[in-house]
């Protein structure tokens, strides 16, 4: 196939737009797609592979995007390793695993707008997938018992111990 802008060689570099919903693919060679700018920008210095890092540090400076905001930062710095925010935007990985916490007054904005929620849920295989859910609501329920003895809701936690009790004997069958 040859490049869709030149028509003279071949095309090395293939991309899918998908705005509103409308798709458009372009089929480049190298050379223009370098010269195409934005299309391009990801293959500097002959680089012809996808890196997740640069990927990764252009989602966490989207802060020039409109309507996107973010809390303001004060020179945003991790405590136990030392990393910066723009040390991690531009590595594109944490320092160790206290950043995540460090970091979250920016991070959550980004979470939302790139998956549907900020935290992590994990997929469920199918066949075990409903012992799974039940273990997750006893585990629930369990806490939820645990806080409302602990603030003599004791009609709640009346509910909450035979709700866990039918859950129980569910599992158990």
């Amino acid at each position: 196939m040859l490049c869709q802008r030149c028509h003279e060689r071949p095309a090395t570099m293939h991309f899918t737009k998908i705005i509103n919903g409308e798709k458009t693919e372009y089929h480049m060679c190298e050379v223009c797609a370098k010269e195409q700018g934005d299309l391009g920008s990801m293959f500097s210095k002959g680089m012809q592979s996808f890196d997740f890092n640069q990927l990764l540090s252009g989602l966490l400076n989207m802060e020039s995007s409109p309507g996107f905001t973010v809390p303001p930062t004060t020179a945003l710095r991790c405590e136990h390793c030392g990393m910066t925010y723009n040390q991690f935007t531009k590595v594109g990985r944490f320092g160790c695993t206290h950043c995540y916490d460090s970091f979250a007054p920016r991070l959550e904005p980004l979470l939302r707008r790139i998956q549907t929620g900020t935290t992590h849920t994990g997929k469920v295989p199918v066949r075990a997938g409903e012992q799974v859910k039940v273990r997750k609501d006893l585990d629930r329920m369990r806490k939820e018992l645990q806080q409302c003895v602990a603030t003599e809701q004791f009609e709640r936690a009346a509910e909450l111990r035979d709700q866990i009790r039918n859950l129980e004997q569910k599992l158990a069958r």
